[in-house]
């Protein structure tokens, strides 16, 4: 059978949810019978930008939080500095121009800044295939937004930042990028999927998660947690291994990356999240509670702040109501699940009755041409570090951070 065509995913090694998005999509689609080729954004920079800007975003998060924030909100109140992220990036447009093959139909992002690159290349004619993106938070923040992008997909009761600009870009509202294992019938129950992670059978217990990095104040949340004495945290660290190591000299039930988390979150009674990003949708997904708690800053605030008003999560503000709202959302009586807080949790199914992006990606690609062979001669010469150094700081100084 004739593969319907070609598709571009291009996604960043950052965290971890741009990449799971890129992945759950990348499945949709070859079951479609579509060829996908996979792009990881940061490999479009010059080498030393890669592994210099995934360390820089690490040391702010992890050293000057404060900084985020004020990045982030500078980003959300001035399309200037977008503006000048866009002009900084400009000499790698050629770069991420050759990396699309020829025979490309549809170019997809999961990742804000590769919209600055992708977006002008598209506005000037110089990629003549649809460009879609699909935005992995609940904010649609002024550094995902470009000219040139066709289409922004975003997942229900995600809001457009500044609300002015809403008038001004076409936005589509999709099913969740979320695997169906979260929202299928479950393989096995709750004592069966406690006893394949060596968990307690009768205790309530407390999801923690923190991203792929184990970003943000994972340490204090987890002894915070503990300290209410209201559920057993469980903790997952991602890839921090020195951070489980930390972590498990004091609590029991601390793994690093998790495979399964399907069944993980199905052996838990209530989920707590830092960021409003990927786990936080599988959760809901799931049908379990779900609770943000010492959220990261710049997008992570931002997400809390639109989850709790749209009734999908509780964000607890400090510690003192941390341990009423755990009891509420777990049961009253140790292995209670029924008593809950008037307001409690929406279930939020991936196959809920809004579009399929893999459908929307599909119709796209049937009226589609091909990207072509524009400037596929020589290689210019923009690999010097000085390069690096300087698309390294236009990313972190005028966007908000790469969420």
């Amino acid at each position: 059978m004739e593969s319907p065509g070609r598709i571009v995913v291009v996604s960043a090694d950052v965290g971890g949810g741009h990449d799971s998005a890129a992945a759950e999509l990348t499945r949709r689609l070859r079951g479609r019978g579509f060829v996908v080729d996979r792009l990881n954004f940061l490999d479009v920079l010059p080498r030393p930008a890669h592994w210099a800007f995934k360390e820089m975003y690490r040391g702010i998060l992890r050293w000057v939080p404060w900084g985020y924030d004020v990045l982030f909100a500078l980003g959300n109140r001035s399309r200037f500095s977008v503006s000048v992220l866009r002009m900084l990036l400009r000499p790698v447009r050629p770069r991420m121009r050759r990396a699309i093959p020829a025979d490309t139909r549809v170019v997809v992002t999961t990742y804000p800044f590769a919209n600055q690159l992708l977006g002008p290349l598209r506005r000037q004619g110089r990629l003549d295939v649809p460009l879609i993106t699909y935005v992995t938070d609940f904010v649609l923040h002024p550094t995902w937004q470009s000219p040139g992008v066709d289409v922004y997909c975003v997942v229900r009761h995600a809001e457009v930042h500044p609300a002015s600009a809403a008038d001004d870009i076409d936005v589509t509202v999709v099913q969740p990028l979320v695997s169906p294992a979260f929202a299928a019938p479950a393989a096995v129950d709750r004592r069966h999927a406690r006893r394949r992670f060596g968990l307690p059978a009768d205790e309530r217990l407390a999801l923690i998660v923190a991203g792929a990095w184990g970003a943000g104040e994972l340490k204090a949340t987890v002894a915070e947690v503990a300290a209410t004495a209201r559920v057993r945290p469980v903790v997952v660290c991602g890839h921090n291994e020195a951070l489980r190591r930390q972590l498990r000299a004091d609590h029991p039930h601390v793994f690093g990356w998790v495979d399964d988390m399907p069944t993980l979150m199905r052996a838990v009674d209530v989920v707590v999240e830092n960021a409003g990003g990927l786990t936080c949708q599988e959760a809901l997904a799931c049908g379990v509670p779900v609770v943000t708690y010492r959220p990261i800053p710049g997008h992570g605030r931002a997400n809390a702040s639109v989850l709790a008003r749209s009734g999908l999560t509780r964000w607890v503000p400090d510690r003192d109501q941390l341990g009423p709202v755990l009891t509420a959302l777990t049961g009253g009586l140790r292995g209670e699940r029924g008593a809950r807080l008037p307001r409690r949790p929406t279930r939020v199914d991936p196959a809920e009755p809004w579009l399929d992006l893999a459908s929307l990606v599909a119709e796209a690609a049937s009226r589609a041409g091909s990207a072509g062979d524009e400037e596929r001669g020589r290689r210019p010469l923009v690999n010097s570090v000085g390069d690096a150094a300087a698309v390294v700081a236009a990313l972190l100084q005028s966007s908000g951070g790469p969420w």
